[in-house]
Parts: structure tokens; sequence; C-alpha cells
């Protein structure tokens, strides 16, 4: 059976009396601070989001960008990468590569730009990791497959080059938003990308999916007929179709209040991955729409720390040396 787990939000603390204005006043600036990030968010506005975690961690000094290049020849064919700002420089001997996590936007393959999701950096880096934000060709330059090609292309990049600039190319973690989720567990499941650039089954240690489609066939909202519909064989771009066991651990992480892409879509791909002999699990926070899942990555939302608290077990345990053969968080 799957493991399906709901996270409530934390209980709140009694206050003292002659706080409750203050706290009033401060509760109503919040909400309006959410809401407008919230419709940020909603119009792919994302970089207000990112300028926002900047300014409140104090700018960019706990990570280091190592590297901004194009993996292909379309501007979206591109990534960066960061180290923690303390991270021993590459030219230094070097016996431990940092763990690498591999990050794919969202934005209903139409919108999206890695660069305004540096705040998945600042978050994830400190904790030891090496952080590549990697973006694709939208729709219309490209339909499916053309998101799988090029996040495979992105993984030949990391394979290679990676090591020198002081990541571990034997230790990535995909992790994925929306639309970045379906790519991510779709390149884990579906062996046919990672082969076709050379990459074998192995070199996903796992996959983390935040608030994706997994089963959306028939098509019936405008981005996945645009991105979709003309693929031969519809059924066979469904994750669930994929499931499988021997492929990459997979977390998955879901709102339950995310009315864009409903959890139904985590917990049936937990359940299949299950029955197919890959014990799957789901994670579901309360109360958490499609937007703040991914805003609880950055600062001020990332006071909640559930997000965190479901993915940087999961990111531990799949990169510890030896590889850990075992699925869910």
């Amino acid at each position: 059976m799957a493991d399906v787990s709901i996270l409530p939000g934390a209980p709140r603390k009694p206050r003292r009396r002659w706080l409750r204005w203050v706290l009033a006043v401060l509760a109503v600036l919040c909400v309006g601070g959410y809401l407008m990030y919230r419709q940020a968010l909603a119009t792919e506005a994302v970089a207000l989001l990112d300028t926002a975690d900047r300014m409140l961690r104090g700018g960019d000094g706990s990570i280091r960008e190592v590297a901004a290049v194009r993996y292909g020849s379309d501007p979206a064919q591109k990534l960066e990468m960061f180290l923690p700002a303390d991270a021993i420089p590459v030219s230094a001997t070097r016996t431990n590569p940092l763990p690498i996590i591999v990050f794919i936007h969202g934005g209903g393959w139409r919108s999206g730009d890695p660069h305004d999701y540096r705040f998945m950096a600042r978050a994830l880096a400190p904790q030891g990791y090496a952080v590549v934000l990697a973006g694709y060709r939208l729709y219309p330059k490209a339909q499916y497959p053309g998101m799988l090609e090029d996040g495979a292309a992105a993984l030949r990049w990391v394979a290679d080059h990676a090591r020198g600039l002081g990541g571990d190319p034997d230790r990535v973690v995909l992790v994925g938003h929306s639309a970045g989720a379906y790519n991510a567990v779709m390149l884990g499941l579906d062996q046919r990308w990672l082969a076709a650039k050379g990459l074998s089954a192995t070199a996903l240690r796992g996959v983390v999916g935040l608030a994706g489609p997994y089963d959306f066939y028939p098509f019936e909202n405008e981005a996945t007929k645009l991105s979709f519909g003309r693929a031969p064989n519809p059924e066979e771009t469904q994750p669930v179709v994929h499931a499988r066991a021997g492929g990459p651990p997979l977390l998955l992480v879901h709102g339950t209040a995310d009315t864009r892409v409903r959890p139904r879509n985590s917990v049936e791909l937990a359940r299949t991955m299950s029955r197919a002999g890959a014990p799957t699990r789901a994670v579901l926070l309360d109360g958490v729409t499609h937007e703040g899942l991914i805003m609880m990555f950055a600062r001020p939302f990332s006071h909640d720390p559930r997000a965190l608290d479901a993915v940087l077990p999961f990111l531990a345990r799949v990169t510890a040396s030896p590889p850990v053969q075992a699925h869910g968080g």
C-alpha cells in the first residue's frame, strides 16, 4: 500500500493580551503580502518572489554561482549551478564533492525562467548541496517530448561537467514543481529519455515532485492540450503508465488545497508505484495551495517548515553513499 501522509499546520501558541493589536496589524499585512505573492505566482511573476527572498535573506551571500551556460542552441536551453558560499573552491583538492539537486521550474510548459528560481538555491544549497536550475524549451517552440529531451540534455551536461565545478554527478536528485515535477518524474520513470543521451537508469538517486500532474489524460485544459495534444500515443505521456520497480525513489508532495493540479495526481501515482513493487510516499500538506507549495521554499513563507521538513530527509537519505535502495520519504 502507498504511504500517504497529511501534515497539519503547526498549532497556535497562546499570546499575551497586549500583543493582540500589534499582531492583528501584522496579520493584515501578512495576508495582504501573501495574496500579492500568490497572485504574482499565478501570473507567472515568480521573479517578485525571488526578489523578496533575496532581500529578506540579505542578498546572495549564502550561495556562489559556479556556472551559467547553455546546454543547447535554443536560448531556453540554459542552466545555472550554485554551491554553498563556504564550499571548498574547485581549485583546491576536493575529496567530497557535493550531491547535486537539479531543479526544474513550472509554468504550464508555456512560461518560466530558471533564473527566477534562485530562491530554491538559497534554500537548498546551504544544506550541503550543489543546486542546478535548469530551463527547457517552452510552447510553442517545443511540445511533448521536447521538455523531456531537454531535461535529459541538461542531465547530460551535469554528468559531463559538474564534477569539475564541485558537484558529484553520481549523486543527482531531480526536483520539480508543477509542470517541472511532471518533467522530473517522467525522466525518472520513462527510461527512453536518459538512454537517448547515453545516461543509465541509475543516473538519478531520487526524484521529488512538488504539486505535479501525473495522471491527466484525457487532456482537458489548454496547457495540456497545447503541449501534449499532438502526441501520437497520448496515454504514454502519463507518468502513471510508466510506474515501475527498480527506478529512482520518488517523493511526491502536494497541498490539499491545490485546485490547479489536484492532489489525487500524487496519491494515484504513489498507489500505482506501490502496486508495481516500489513503495512510494505521497505527503499531503493540509491547506496548502498550488502556488503556496513552491512559496514555502522562499522567505517570508518558509516560516512554515512543512515542505522542507518533508524534502530534506528524503534528499539526505537518497544521496547517502552508498545509495539507499528504497522508495518513499
